[in-house]
């Protein structure tokens, strides 16, 4: 009887290493179904995408499992069943995920099945609700406003101080005016 050992195919461990790579420069993933899309509507997903400076990147779902696994990132496993494409945000992950239901609401085609934000798996109800938060730059000028509200409402005191005694002597020397003449 022989001894059958499994040989790896130098392709396979490379396209595994390129996914890792491509999966290392970013933190966040959104996994979607694309059966049903053409190359066109995949081309607009990708241009409307690439502005918030993600990919859309089909997969090989045994790949992109090995991929994450050697990552030790949580088990997406369930996400990686039948055709799939991952959504690789760098920054603002609820960005991409607003361009994704926004899309899949024109195109019914595509459909979200869940993601990888940071350490925690969402599914696609989750990240539905995700998307409809304010993101990191809104959040941050909301912020600076709520921050900078006290200061500008000091600074209004401190000059209808001054407005109120230049109007106030403006009066005085008004009534004198009035009663020299």
């Amino acid at each position: 009887m022989a001894i059958v050992a499994k040989k790896l195919q130098e392709a396979k461990v490379s396209s595994i290493n390129e996914l890792k790579g491509v999966f290392g420069s970013a933190p966040d993933y959104i996994f979607a179904d694309y059966r049903g899309l053409t190359v066109e509507q995949i081309t607009t997903l990708r241009r409307q995408l690439r502005g918030k400076d993600a990919q859309f990147k089909v997969v090989k779902n045994n790949f992109a499992r090995i991929a994450f696994q050697e990552m030790e990132a949580p088990d997406v496993a369930g996400y990686l069943v039948g055709p799939t494409a991952v959504a690789i945000s760098p920054r603002d992950a609820n960005e991409v995920a607003k361009i994704l239901f926004d899309f899949a609401k024109e195109t019914p085609a595509l459909k979200v099945k869940g993601g990888l934000v940071g350490s925690t798996i969402y599914d696609a109800a989750q990240i539905e609700a995700f998307s409809k938060l304010p993101g990191r730059l809104e959040l941050i000028s909301m912020l600076m406003s709520v921050m900078n509200g006290p200061v500008r409402n000091l600074a209004a005191a401190l000059n209808d101080v001054n407005a109120r005694l230049v109007r106030t002597l403006q009066a005085v020397a008004d009534k004198k005016g009035e009663g020299a003449a």
